[in-house]
């Protein structure tokens, strides 16, 4: 039995993404996968945020006016962060 407790099927997609939040600026970095739910972000070791923290995210490259996402940091690798997609209420 998978311990595997994702809701969403990831697609490995790669692109550019500009992420943004106080404690890291602004960084412009690659996606690996992508699924309904959000998103994983390749980094460098010193520039991942910790679980919990909010950070804006936009994609890079792909349409002129692509939107600026809320997004949460849910899980941290050594290679970066899974970002899930928050909601707007």
């Amino acid at each position: 039995m998978s311990q595997d407790k994702r809701k969403y099927v990831r697609t490995p997609f790669v692109c550019r993404i500009k992420i943004r939040h106080d404690s890291i600026g602004e960084l412009l970095v690659k996606t690996r996968d992508i699924s309904d739910g959000g998103v994983f972000v390749v980094l460098e070791p010193e520039q991942i945020p910790p679980v919990g923290t909010h950070v804006t995210g936009q994609v890079q490259g792909l349409m002129d006016d692509a939107p600026v996402l809320e997004m949460e940091v849910v899980r941290v690798e050594p290679s970066g962060v899974g970002l899930r997609f928050v909601q707007e209420v």
